[in-house]
């Protein structure tokens, strides 16, 4: 019998978890392209053969989601399984009427299909979009469970950028090992808050792998807190699952792929940044949540900022750099930059866009709806040297740094700087010490 040919429609993470647990060794199936897209520069080399596994020794071509018509004309494609997230659901059946139309069947795979089990407990964090406050959210999660003397081991959904080989099982212990593994910037701003914790942090391709290092961790490990991004869902069969929604965006829990899915599958849904948010938006999610899940716990939370240098911002003009995902895919027009701009009384928020250089400029025209905000881009060395370009072309009194990470490690920033964080701060009853409490006493440290 002829296997089925297949595409694979991805970002560099979900749709190589895909293939890993349910293609790679499956003989029905065929998969002869995966195409990329959200992040530049990705399509143009191979899934290698080290990883694909004995059905592909060649290791499978990575294109452009750009040409995926004519991928499915010139291969014969029978179906294209979309495996990317945080897509607005008339993207997705955009997406679907291309490939229907060109003659495909559109497959989604779902938590049954793709869910590894473990044996150590597991504790999911996810969202319903990009920027919810997830890695706050993780970082409060990992300080309850250390104070129980539970090892948390962290797994970060996958950012595998570079060489996919050597990045198949990544352990990040200290913060020497983010240059010794070559990460990105995105890449950084999720890992490096969790080191200068303390925590053991793992990442890679083949998360089957993965969750095997996790779990035999030398440090040891009592609990796995999966660290989702974008809004997918967890690789990892949950014991419990604590999804993130944002009140700025109210009714994206409801609309977006797979935030919804999220959403429906939480044991506690936490409801974040009301101290931001309008009291008529938070009621918004709170019925949402109630509608398709009425079984879940609510909790509700604030990300008070955080700011090392005030003092440079007031009666100044600044420049304010923000989380790159969170502005591009998540479609926030602000992030922390912006907002202690304002609450410290700058004069002025620099506009970037005239003195963006390359692929910041580039970013810009795909991201129309970018304001007077400098996402922090740095998929690869030359997005990198890029963001330095452009800071450094920026007439300001100060730079205001809204990623997780000291920016200043990575790129040379001549003006003064301020940083700017956030920390979780949950508000009233339960919390989430309270609705870890049961699951964490059933955990033998």
């Amino acid at each position: 019998m002829s296997r089925k040919k297949i595409i694979i429609m991805g970002a560099a993470g979900r749709d190589f978890h895909n293939f890993n647990i349910f293609y790679r060794d499956n003989k029905n199936y065929e998969v002869k392209a995966f195409t990329a897209a959200q992040i530049p520069d990705i399509h143009g080399r191979k899934y290698p053969g080290e990883l694909a596994g004995s059905l592909y020794p060649q290791g499978i071509p990575i294109y452009d989601q750009k040409e995926l018509p004519r991928l499915i004309a010139a291969e014969k494609i029978e179906e294209c399984v979309l495996a990317y997230s945080d897509l607005h659901y008339r993207k997705v059946m955009e997406l679907s009427a291309l490939v229907n139309a060109a003659g495909a069947n559109f497959v989604l795979l779902g938590p049954q299909q793709t869910m590894l089990e473990s044996k150590k407990p597991i504790l999911a964090v996810v969202a319903t979009r990009t920027g919810t406050g997830k890695s706050q959210t993780s970082r409060r999660i990992a300080e309850l469970a250390l104070a129980r003397g539970l090892k948390t081991v962290i797994v970060r959904h996958p950012m595998p950028y570079g060489n996919l080989a050597a990045q198949k099982v990544q352990r990040f212990a200290a913060i020497d090992d983010l240059a010794r593994h070559k990460c990105t910037i995105e890449e950084m701003e999720e890992y490096e808050p969790h080191l200068e914790r303390g925590n053991v942090v793992y990442a890679g391709v083949d998360y089957e792998a993965v969750l095997k290092a996790a779990e035999d961790d030398p440090n040891g490990c009592d609990l796995i807190l999966w660290d989702g991004g974008n809004n997918d869902f967890s690789f990892y069969r949950p014991d419990l699952t604590i999804t993130v929604a944002d009140p700025h965006r109210a009714g994206h829990e409801l609309s977006y792929y797979p935030g919804e899915v999220n959403l429906r599958l939480a044991d506690v849904v936490l409801i974040n940044k009301i101290d931001s948010a309008s009291p008529e938006k938070i009621q918004i999610v709170r019925e949402n949540t109630r509608k398709v899940n009425p079984q879940a716990v609510l909790i509700e939370a604030a990300s008070p900022l955080k700011v090392d240098r005030p003092e440079l911002i007031a009666n100044r003009r600044v420049l304010a750099v923000e989380d790159g995902p969170t502005l591009t895919h998540g479609e926030m027009p602000l992030g922390a930059g912006t907002l202690a701009a304002q609450k410290y009384g700058a004069t002025e928020i620099i506009d970037p866009r005239e003195e963006a250089v390359g692929s910041l400029a580039q970013t810009f025209r795909d991201y129309p709806h970018l304001g007077k905000v400098l996402p922090a881009m740095g998929y690869g060395p030359q997005q990198i040297k890029d963001l330095e370009a452009t800071i450094a072309k920026i007439d300001c009194d100060a730079v205001i740094i809204g990623t997780p990470i000291n920016l200043s490690r990575v790129v040379t920033i001549k003006q003064p700087q301020v940083r700017v964080g956030y920390d979780l701060q949950e508000i009233g009853r339960p919390d989430l010490e309270e609705i870890l409490e049961p699951f964490f006493n059933k955990i033998k440290p």
